[in-house]
């Protein structure tokens, strides 16, 4: 009886309306972004890595096939941001796994520094950045974070021995379709290598020419659209695969364009002309992956109502 009456006569504390949170949503715990911390690892991070951070962004800015470099660190960071409410909530639960991952990133660094090697100095960042999340935030969080991290793999250049086992079967292929292309328009071509022998032009499809500039760029966009534009995780695997052969073909259908405008004028396959083209067909290409998204979401749909309707019924 007393107890019945101390519950009744206790006082009810007001619950303010910014206390309550809504329905499906995560409701950070009372802590801030650790701006201190973080500034000081990432000073401390650019202190170390100054001499190859310097060459990376100074490589983005002449070398083509890397201008989307100074896109990939912003819009990973973007995303990280977007997800900053659901980090927020989970606790912090440092984890030593971290320590021999910072390591392993400094013995990186060391041998890429001491065998001039520019692809391990450059993935030791990444692997630094993954190092000291693990140990500072804990396993959940870098799961978390592990999209935005993989993005980074990016703006690092492949390294020189695989990017050119990539670029000449790509020559290769951009030339002999565009040889095939070209004879059944009625435009005779001779191919021999990656050069195009036309009736009054020559047309070497070089490295720059193989594709593979569009093929890094589509890559990493088909990625972070398929975050943007479509929630299952699944999907974004094959926007990656499926983007492959968009890329290919298209820069095989800017070979041959630029083989037929050649034959009618040659200053119009060269300089800003020849550039215009390039971002036209990459356009096109884009296009076409947001097609294939909506074709595989069709797929999808279709597949799933097949599979439900027996079901009720």
């Amino acid at each position: 009886m007393m107890e019945k009456q101390k519950l009744m006569t206790s006082p009810v504390q007001p619950v303010s309306p910014s206390e309550v949170a809504a329905p499906g949503t995560i409701r950070p715990p009372d802590r801030d972004v650790p701006w201190g911390p973080l500034a000081w690892f990432f000073l401390l991070v650019a202190i170390c890595y100054f001499p190859m951070l310097q060459a990376l962004i100074a490589q983005w800015s002449f070398d083509e096939d890397m201008g989307h470099g100074f896109f990939v660190p912003v819009i990973a960071a973007y995303i990280a941001w977007q997800e900053r409410a659901v980090l927020l909530a989970q606790p912090l639960r440092p984890s030593f796994w971290g320590i021999p991952v910072l390591v392993w990133g400094a013995i990186q660094l060391t041998i890429g520094n001491l065998g001039a090697e520019l692809f391990l100095q450059r993935t030791a960042l990444i692997v630094t950045i993954v190092g000291a999340i693990w140990l500072v935030c804990g396993t959940r969080i870098l799961r978390l974070l592990a999209f935005p991290l993989a993005l980074l793999i990016f703006m690092v250049p492949i390294p020189a021995v695989i990017y050119n086992q990539i670029t000449f079967p790509l020559q290769l292929f951009a030339s002999t379709v565009a040889e095939i292309t070209l004879n059944l328009i009625g435009i005779p071509a001779l191919r021999e290598g990656n050069v195009l022998e036309l009736a009054n032009n020559k047309l070497s499809v070089i490295e720059a020419c193989s594709g593979i500039r569009s093929l890094l760029s589509l890559t990493f966009l088909s990625l972070v659209y398929g975050y943007f534009f479509d929630q299952k995780a699944w999907m974004r695997p094959v926007l990656l695969i499926g983007v492959i052969p968009i890329a290919i073909i298209a820069n095989a259908a800017r070979v041959t364009i630029t083989g037929v405008i050649s034959e009618y004028d040659k200053e119009l396959a060269q300089g800003v002309f020849h550039s215009l083209e390039g971002w036209v067909i990459f356009m096109i290409a884009f296009v076409m992956l947001g097609v294939l998204h909506q074709t595989v979401n069709w797929l999808h749909r279709t597949v799933t109502k097949a599979r439900t309707e027996p079901a009720l019924t």
